[in-house]
């Protein structure tokens, strides 16, 4: 019974599923077993969701019956806290002085709008934040401000700003100096390898600073400016301010990125610095000899190819002109004009592309005809007369015409004095006559003693009787202005027929430099070949020196004898740890009757310097002719440092064993004999006056390796704006190769020209005129225009594109010619044409490269912070911030080197 049962239901279900299977397919079975999974889940997640919420309600309701309950009225702030934003008060004083706090709260708001305000609304609306930084923003103007106002500006615009300039141009000359001692004309080209000598140049100066990093890397630069940026926000910001970490940075972010670097990117521009240079002196008129000669001088074919194009433009624009009969002619010049400047530009680039560029100088002497200046002339004009005054320098005659100057300056002087003394008596009043007559009678008497005396060294060769002559009337006459007329006729007459003196200067290549300094040398035609490009000027050559003797140690000179010396090789030895150069001086002597005596003798630098101490104490008239090659504390055993001194001294002995050198000085002659003999030379100078320089012998240091400030000397009382203002002129018209006679009279006729603009009141000028740089009124001005810079209608400038190279390249031929035509006449009368010319183009080179640009916008705002901040050790931070430079370590080891030897 059960079995059937059994049997019953599984045929049944059996049935049943086939019936399913038959009904809705194979995969029914699938879907059935998904559905029934569903509802189970399903009723697992109805359970959850509402035990969750019973149970929270549950734990509410237990919590709020063990706590008491919230107070309504800490509800309602909270909820008017909300809704209301809270109203910040903002003093808007900044300086004290409404004409400044107005355009400077106008930056202040630009500047949040433009760096903050545009990402900051996307993150939230509350403006607290923003409230918060412009209020930090302005306390720390107001500590700026007043920090100013405490400072006195007057010795960083008169020495510390002038010093950095003068000291960078001096760096940048030292760098051409060293890319022009090259061999391959492609190293001297190379600006990398300029940038390379300035930074190593700026080593050897500063010692332990080098700003290579920051000026060349703009990753180094920008953590530069994060430290600098992050140290003013402490001097200037309230503590609480400067330890919130995400203000400061915030602050520091757009000061550093977004108003200094934006800045300096600005300000170190070749491009935007020529045409601030154009723009500063766009009232002069444009000089057209000025823009000729820039032309012709020009050593960059781009500049030509820029102006030339220029040209074609505006010929194709002049012949294209319908014009009447009354303009056909003023055309008509204008196109000729044009030509010519097309045919300059085309000759000058042909020049420069062919590599047969050559002197101008000799050009000139061998092809040229020169103009020809009298020696009248000559002896009352600076220029001219400083160059013959170094010709007769080297040729022995400067007696000569010191004597004839010195008679023109006692004329001059004795003139003055006589009509004083006869003013005064007309007018009733009793001068001492013979105080008067006393202090001529003591003038006539030095000059006749320092040149016709017997005693006189070097003596003015006249003839005795006119000299005797002379020598009664000062022992028995009264002195008179025309006492000396009689001899200096005939020393004039001596140097204007002397085959030595004005004839051979002549045709001396002093001449023809003196000619282009005086703007009087015209540029000879280029000729294609080759011809002129071997030719040089005549004179001694270099590897051998004659000197005429008979007995060197008797001191007397005879024909018959020769002497020849030079510098045949150099080695470096080391005694007892000391390490130092040692020259090798061959003297060969060919006696009267034919034999030769020949002999080595050793000599170190230090035994040159100390035989050229004796001989210029012993000889005074030696000391502007003689020039002994520098000292150079370090790198001084460096092959080619070598090679150069030994040059240079070989030099040294050619001038010194000159014939008419030995004819001016014969006492000179025992010196020479003992110093070249085969011997231990035997010193003159102590060893402590030789290696303590700063203490006795202050001309002695090399003033190329330290600041132009180190110059100044502070026990002298002088004029301070005067004193910079000649080192400042030093260094751009490069006056220390000039002797001092010229330098003398340059600083008399600056010291003339600011006393006639000025009065004696230069000091009190130079106060008020900082003042009025930082007066109200002009802080004002400066602030507005840089508003209206960065933003121009209120409205963030957009970074400027990139201006065309052709019109980069006309704006630096306009900028050069602006330059040399703003420079006054007198400047040229007083240190010549061609040496004006040269300073100022070394300047406008100086910033045709971005990178030295940035060095010295950097220089100034370093030294603006010390004079702003100089309790805090600000120098201390700078040289902590760039010693990091690998060439300041490579300095370091070779000093550590030099020592250890």
């Amino acid at each position: 019974m059960f079995a059937e049962a059994s049997l019953s239901v599984w045929g049944w279900g059996g049935l049943g599923v086939v019936l399913f299977l038959i009904s809705f397919g194979p995969f029914a079975i699938f879907y059935l077993a998904f559905y029934i999974l569903c509802f189970i889940g399903g009723g697992f997640v109805v359970l959850l969701l509402f035990g969750k919420t019973n149970s929270e309600k549950h734990l509410e309701r237990c919590e709020h019956s063990y706590l008491p309950s919230t107070q309504t009225a800490i509800l309602k702030v909270s909820e008017e806290m909300k809704s209301e934003s809270k109203p910040i008060k903002i003093d808007r004083r900044l300086t004290g002085s409404n004409i400044i706090d107005e355009p400077l709260q106008q930056v202040i708001q630009f500047a949040l709008r433009d760096y903050i305000q545009y990402w900051y609304y996307t993150l939230s609306d509350d403006e607290t934040f923003l409230l918060e930084i412009r209020q930090t923003v302005q306390n720390a103007l107001v500590q700026f401000s007043t920090r100013s106002k405490e400072v006195d500006w007057q010795p960083y615009f008169t020495t510390r700003l002038v010093d950095d300039f003068a000291t960078h141009l001096r760096v940048f000359r030292k760098a051409q100096e060293r890319l022009n001692e090259r061999e391959d004309p492609k190293q001297r080209d190379d600006p990398e390898e300029l940038l390379d000598s300035f930074f190593e140049a700026e080593v050897e100066m500063e010692r332990n600073i080098c700003r290579d990093m920051v000026c060349m890397s703009r990753k180094d630069e920008e953590g530069y400016l994060r430290d600098l940026c992050e140290v003013l926000l402490y001097l200037l910001l309230p503590s609480g301010d400067f330890h919130n970490k995400n203000m400061r940075y915030f602050l520091r972010e757009v000061l550093a990125r977004g108003v200094l670097l934006p800045l300096i990117n600005q300000l170190s521009d070749p491009d935007y610095i020529n045409q601030f240079v154009i723009w500063m002196i766009r009232d002069s008129s444009c000089n057209y000899e000025a823009f000729m000669n820039i032309l012709k001088l020009t050593d960059k074919p781009p500049e030509l190819e820029a102006v030339k194009d220029r040209v074609l433009e505006e010929l194709q624009h002049l012949r294209s002109l319908d014009t009447g009969a009354d303009d056909i002619n003023i055309i008509k010049n204008q196109i000729n004009s044009l030509l010519f400047v097309k045919k300059v530009c085309e000759t000058r680039i042909q020049r420069l592309q062919s590599g047969k560029e050559v002197d101008a100088l000799k050009l000139a002497a061998n092809f040229g005809k020169l103009c020809v200046i009298p020696l009248e002339h000559i002896l009352v004009h600076n220029i001219a007369l400083q160059f013959f005054m170094d010709y007769m320098q080297h040729m022995g005659g400067q007696a000569v015409l010191f004597f004839w100057l010195t008679v023109e300056g006692y004329r001059v002087t004795a003139q003055q004095q006589l009509e004083v003394l006869h003013s005064s008596q007309r007018d009733g009043k009793k001068p001492s006559s013979q105080t008067t007559k006393g202090l001529l009678r003591a003038a006539a008497v030095g000059v006749y003693d320092q040149y016709l005396s017997e005693k006189a060294s070097p003596r003015v060769e006249v003839d005795e009787a006119s000299v005797t002559r002379l020598a009664q009337k000062l022992s028995k006459e009264d002195p008179t202005p025309e006492i000396f007329d009689e001899i200096q006729r005939k020393v004039y007459d001596m140097m204007l027929r002397d085959e030595r003196y004005y004839p051979s200067f002549r045709q001396h290549p002093l001449y023809v430099r003196m000619l282009a300094e005086l703007d009087m040398l015209k540029e000879p035609s280029f000729r294609g070949s080759d011809d002129g490009d071997g030719e040089s000027f005549n004179g001694s050559p270099t590897g051998s020196i004659n000197l005429s003797l008979d007995d060197l140690s008797s001191g007397s000179v005879d024909e018959s004898a020769q002497l020849h010396a030079f510098i045949s090789d150099t080695g470096v030895c080391n005694d007892h740890g000391k390490t130092y150069a040692l020259y090798t001086v061959t003297v060969i002597r060919k006696n009267s009757d034919g034999s030769e005596d020949i002999w080595k003798t050793y000599r170190r630098y230090s035994d040159f310097h100390d035989f050229h101490m004796r001989i210029t104490e012993q000889f005074e008239s030696l000391g502007p002719i003689l020039k002994l090659p520098g000292k150079k504390t370090f790198n001084n055993m460096d092959r080619e440092f070598l090679e150069k001194r030994k040059k240079d001294l070989n030099s040294y002995l050619q001038l010194l064993l000159n014939p008419e050198m030995v004819k001016a000085c014969p006492m000179l002659i025992p010196y020479v004999y003992d110093f070249l003999e085969n011997k231990a030379y035997s010193k003159g100078k102590g060893d402590f006056a030789r290696k303590v320089p700063p203490l006795i012998q202050k001309s002695d240091i090399d003033p190329e390796h330290c600041r132009v400030s180190a110059q100044l000397d502070d026990n002298v009382d002088d004029n301070i704006p005067l004193r910079v203002m000649l080192l400042l002129m030093d260094e751009v018209f490069d006056l220390k190769e000039r002797n001092q006679w010229l330098r003398r009279n340059i600083k008399n006729l600056l010291q003339q020209l600011i006393k006639a603009t000025y009065g004696d009141t230069i000091n009190r000028k130079i106060v008020d005129h900082v003042e009025y740089m930082t007066s109200p009124e002009q802080v004002s001005d400066y602030v507005k225009r840089f508003r209206d810079s960065y933003w121009p209608n209120g409205i963030l400038a957009e970074t400027p594109p990139r201006r065309d190279k052709s019109l980069r390249m006309r704006t630096r031929v306009a900028a050069k010619t602006t330059l040399l035509g703003i420079m006054p006449d007198e400047l040229k009368h007083i240190i010549g044409a061609d040496t004006t010319r040269k300073g100022i183009l070394r300047v406008f080179d100086m910033f045709q490269h971005q990178s030295l640009n940035r060095r010295l916008v950097y220089v100034f705002l370093e030294g603006f912070l010390e004079t702003l901040f100089p309790q805090y050790k600000f120098s201390d931070l700078f040289v902590k911030l760039h010693s990091r430079s690998p060439r300041v370590l490579k300095y370091s080891l070779k000093l550590r080197s030099l020592h250890k030897r």
